[in-house]
């Protein structure tokens, strides 16, 4: 019985730390068009700025899927990725709030919730870590989807329930976030769900921590 070849570690991959890959590339167009939604939505093209939005959504995908596939996965990728993430939900909500602010008003107590849970997310992964979390856990990417059904729905006139839905899974979502960073010890990317980090569970050394610096 041959031994079993030990699986290369992440940080000995050619490009940990390039900053120019093609995920990287597509990262900096969402970007960008992420800051044009908001001209559409100055515009009050509701419908165009629905599309926009769905093609940025799904662009997020794209270049998650092209990094494992082109083996480009980069520390300095998950931090973008996270970061141009936190711009489309930015704009698209400021976008929401030019178009639909009489829906929104209405659905204050959902996306306020959710808003805050992704505050508390935050400062505890920059008060443990001095980093925003980018755990891109199974929950975020369901919720993804679901808040762009939900966008959808409320941008479009038909209905509110996704939207609240989509809330209530991004609320979730940051909390398992948080329980994440509560429980590892090192900063870390890509960690699947909060399994993975709980006594018994195994969490992929994704990112080496002597990367924080």
């Amino acid at each position: 019985m041959t031994p079993e070849t030990p699986t290369e570690p992440y940080n000995s991959e050619p490009f940990r730390h390039r900053m120019v890959t093609i995920p990287n590339l597509i990262c900096v167009i969402r970007f960008l068009g992420s800051i044009g939604m908001l001209w559409l939505a100055c515009l009050n093209l509701a419908r165009s700025f629905a599309l926009a939005f769905t093609l940025l959504s799904l662009s997020d995908t794209i270049d998650g899927r092209l990094a494992r596939w082109l083996n480009q996965r980069s520390d300095f990728g998950a931090r973008l990725d996270s970061f141009v993430d936190s711009v489309l939900y930015a704009c698209l909500f400021v976008g929401m709030f030019w178009l639909r602010w009489d829906v929104l008003k209405s659905e204050a107590p959902w996306w306020v919730a959710a808003w805050l849970s992704y505050v508390i997310t935050t400062a505890a992964g920059l008060w443990k870590y001095g980093r925003i979390p980018c755990y891109h856990t199974y929950g975020a990417k369901t919720t993804q989807w679901l808040v762009l059904a939900g966008a959808l729905c409320l941008l479009l006139n038909i209905s509110v329930w996704p939207f609240r839905v989509a809330m209530l899974a991004v609320i979730l979502t940051n909390l398992e976030a948080t329980a994440i960073t509560c429980c590892l010890k090192e900063w870390r990317a890509d960690v699947l769900t909060l399994r993975h980090v709980l006594p018994g569970g195994r969490c992929p050394k994704t990112i080496d921590p002597e990367s924080r610096k």
